[in-house]
C-alpha cells in the first residue's frame, strides 16, 4: 500500500503533466494556424486521397489474406478472396497507369478511381474541350469503358 505522501506526489505529478499537455496543445494549435487565423491543411487533396486509398486497400488485402490463410475458410471463400485480391491489384495498376499518362499530358496532378464508373479528378482550372478529349481518350484506351456513361472527369484547382 502506498503511503499518503507517495499518493500526493503521484497525484501532483499527474496534475503537472495534465497542465503541460494543455499548454502544449494550445501552443501547437496556435502555430498550426495561418496568418488569417485559418488552419493550415497538411498536404494536398491528392496526397491525402492517395494516402487514404493506400491505407484502405492495405487493410482490405490484409483481411483477404486472413481469409486465404485461415484453416476455417472454405474453398469457395478462399477462391472469392483470391479473386477480390486480383481485382484490387488490377485496379491499382490501371489507376496508376492512367494517372501517369494524364500527368504526362502536362496536368499537374490527378487521381483516378475505378469501380462501376471511372472517376478522374484533375488538378486544373476549368478544362478546355481539347484537355477533356485527351483525358477521355486515355481512360477509354486503358479501361475500354464508355466515355458517355461510365467516365466522369472532375477538375479542381
Amino acid at each position: 500500500m502506498l503511503s499518503k505522501k507517495k499518493k500526493i506526489f503521484i497525484l501532483a505529478g499527474m496534475l503537472v503533466l495534465l497542465v503541460v499537455t494543455g499548454v502544449l496543445n494550445v501552443i501547437l494549435n496556435q502555430t498550426a494556424k495561418g496568418d488569417d487565423n485559418t488552419p493550415v491543411v497538411a498536404g494536398s487533396f491528392f496526397e491525402n486521397y492517395r494516402s487514404d486509398r493506400i491505407e484502405t486497400r492495405n487493410q482490405t488485402i490484409m483481411y483477404l489474406d486472413a481469409i486465404i490463410n485461415s484453416e476455417a475458410s472454405s474453398e469457395a471463400d478462399i477462391s472469392a478472396a483470391q479473386a477480390e485480391k486480383l481485382k484490387i491489384s488490377t485496379a491499382m495498376n490501371q489507376e496508376l497507369t492512367i494517372e501517369g499518362l494524364i500527368k504526362a499530358q502536362g496536368f499537374e496532378d490527378c487521381v483516378v478511381t475505378t469501380g462501376a464508373n471511372v472517376n478522374v479528378i484533375v488538378k486544373s482550372d476549368p478544362l478546355t474541350e481539347d484537355e477533356l478529349i485527351q483525358i477521355l481518350y486515355i481512360v477509354t484506351e486503358e479501361t475500354g469503358r464508355d466515355p458517355a456513361t461510365e467516365i466522369q472527369i472532375i477538375p479542381i484547382s
